[in-house]
């Protein structure tokens, strides 16, 4: 196929706006996907992105259309749409010439819409506007034509008018595609040069790299390397991705297409990563990779203590589909062996601890999600501290640094009040405001990572009710006054509840899980002194009561010191009692301190 008949475009929407619904009727209309396999979410093959309606994973197909009597070749490279994987939209838009924005009729622009749609402006995509849904009663298509003008400054009757739902549309959309978005640029007769914008794992295939070429051509049995991973192999079999791969003899600059090279690990292919032939490589790699870094940290642990090599084996797995997770062991004296998990985010958190349950079974306890640190002691030197119990001695810490993120929040005036309240009590600094169109307003705030990690998003949903969207990434790390919040049961630290919090908020978070954990831990046959402590200092302190018999029943009258001899025998009972004792911390107090309000 010539490349000036080749249109390579990405899908850029908020969550829920569509995009997954308007794909499955451009693939129905360029009969890509016969009718028989036609189902709602074709791309989404997760049953969890089903229930959900939400993409986790990106997703390429390849469509052919008739236009003016020529072929043309479509690739449709999907993307998530959640803030956590921004990273893979990142290289998504940059295997890309053209974007569809998609704004639903019924909620206009949103947070992640607006986000996305920077980062296709910056890699200079064409952008084709749509408003979809227009087919609903609570549709308002006028008025959100007005804000996507004032968004991208394109004419009203640039603007398609479609729905996902019952078809409306859908020709204009491709002819817009085939007319605006350029022909992808590149040379074929220059050294290889292709992008990994996905992977994905088969268990019979190893790893299946996604790619688009942008010069060369790559050709079945060549010999490639992964630039950055620095690893070769041969190319078992390259082909063009329909609803399943169609092998092929060579994919020439331009198109998208996948290679097979039996990969068995999930670090050698890297999204971004560039490949190139051994033998005639490419001067330098293309622009724009990095590694992807977790920024929310949870240990993950098995309920049943043999469960742990089951775990490793299914965390292993799930890796293999998603490089972005990270894990390593770590030892809790509380809740036994474990990993310490890196996340993306909170949401790519949760997706982890359901597909676990779901895949494999894996029931698993999650402590409080953390964030990453950096500590610099008294000579200067730096270290970065995931855990609470990592962090060295207080005397020995110069300062600490905790990440930063600039938060996006649109929403509509009513509500500024309450959402700045949210914000400020979270420690954040309000940036800038700015009124979208009509009602709506944007607000840009600083906030620490560490204070949205846990009920942020539920608040401000709440507080709005509903209408409020939300889009973060991170912006730098600051100086913060941190403390290192322990909580001790009867003198002994339990490692798994302890948090770094700010100064400001220690003693009222530490008297609050106090209050908590009284009402969780069961009553001993001796007092259970539960208090919060910053380093030798106790800032709070419950205690839980012991059962106890009474013993001075069968005094009934006489002297008083008959009744004192027995309840100093059961005093003595007691004490000896709480030295060998152990207080057990239930499953549901590890909970209780994510929901602590």
């Amino acid at each position: 196929m010539i490349m000036k008949n080749i249109r390579n475009f990405c899908i850029i929407a908020h969550i829920d706006h569509g995009k997954s619904t308007l794909a499955d009727r451009l693939l129905e209309f360029t009969n890509t996907v016969e009718a028989k396999d036609l189902q709602a979410q074709v791309l989404d093959d997760m049953e969890l992105e089903r229930e959900r309606g939400i993409t986790i994973k990106s997703h390429a197909i390849q469509m052919n259309y008739r236009y003016n009597g020529e072929e043309y070749i479509l690739n449709l490279i999907d993307t998530p749409g959640h803030v956590d994987f921004s990273y893979e939209v990142s290289r998504s838009i940059a295997a890309c010439e053209g974007a569809l924005l998609i704004v639903d009729a019924t909620q206009g622009i949103q947070a992640q819409t607006i986000s996305n749609l920077y980062m296709a402006l910056e890699h200079d995509l064409e952008i084709i506007p749509v408003v979809n849904k227009v087919d609903l009663d609570s549709a308002n298509p006028d008025e959100v034509e007005d804000q996507i003008i004032d968004l991208i400054g394109c004419k009203r009757e640039e603007i398609i008018r479609a729905s996902g739902k019952t078809g409306i549309g859908i020709p204009d959309i491709l002819n817009a595609i085939v007319e605006h978005i350029p022909a992808p640029v590149g040379d074929p007769d220059a050294p290889l040069q292709a992008l990994i914008f996905d992977s994905v794992f088969n268990p019979f295939r190893g790893i299946i790299a996604y790619f688009k070429v942008v010069n060369g051509v790559l050709r079945d049995g060549d010999f490639v390397k992964f630039v950055s991973a620095g690893k070769e192999y041969h190319a078992d079999e390259v082909g063009i991705l329909k609803l399943d791969m169609v092998p092929t003899k060579e994919i020439s600059a331009g198109n998208v297409g996948y290679i097979i090279s039996g990969i068995k690990t999930s670090r050698e292919v890297k999204v971004g990563d560039t490949i190139t032939h051994v033998n005639n490589p490419c001067e330098k790699a293309i622009d724009g990779f990095e590694e992807v870094k977790p920024m929310v940290f949870a240990g993950v642990y098995p309920i049943e203590t043999e469960d742990f090599e089951n775990l490793r084996a299914s965390l292993e797995k799930l890796q293999l589909n998603d490089a972005s997770l990270t894990f390593q062991p770590e030892s809790s004296v509380a809740l036994g062996f474990g990993f310490r998990c890196g996340f993306l985010g909170l949401l790519h958190m949760e997706i982890i601890q359901e597909r676990l349950g779901r895949e494999f079974d894996m029931d698993v306890i999650t402590t409080v999600p953390n964030v990453s640190y950096k500590v610099f002691d008294k000579k200067g030197n730096e270290i970065e501290v995931h855990n609470p119990s990592g962090l060295p001695d207080p005397t020995l810490i110069d300062h600490i640094e905790e990440p930063y993120i600039r938060a996006s929040i649109i929403t509509v005036a009513d509500y500024i009040g309450p959402i700045m309240t949210l914000c400020l009590g979270k420690r954040g600094e309000l940036v800038r405001q700015d009124y979208i169109s009509g009602n709506r307003i944007e607000l840009i705030f600083d906030i620490p990572l560490g204070e949205i990690v846990i009920d942020f998003y539920d608040k401000l949903k709440s507080i709005s009710k509903g209408y409020a969207s939300f889009d973060y990434h991170i912006h730098d790390f600051k100086e913060s006054k941190l403390v290192k919040l322990d909580i001790l049961l009867n003198g002994e630290s339990v490692d798994a509840l302890s948090t770094l919090t700010h100064v400001d908020n220690a003693v009222s978070f530490g008297r609050r899980m106090c209050e908590k954990l009284k009402e969780l831990i069961p009553r001993q046959q001796f007092d259970i002194a539960i208090q919060a402590a910053i380093g030798a200092k106790i800032i709070a302190r419950e205690t839980v009561k012991a059962v106890r018999k009474d013993v001075t029943a069968k005094c009934y009258g006489g002297d008083i010191s008959r009744k004192r001899k027995l309840l100093e025998k059961q005093k003595k009972g007691k004490k000896r009692m709480k030295q060998i004792g152990s207080v057990e911390v239930p499953q549901k107090a590890f909970l209780a301190v994510l929901k602590l309000d």
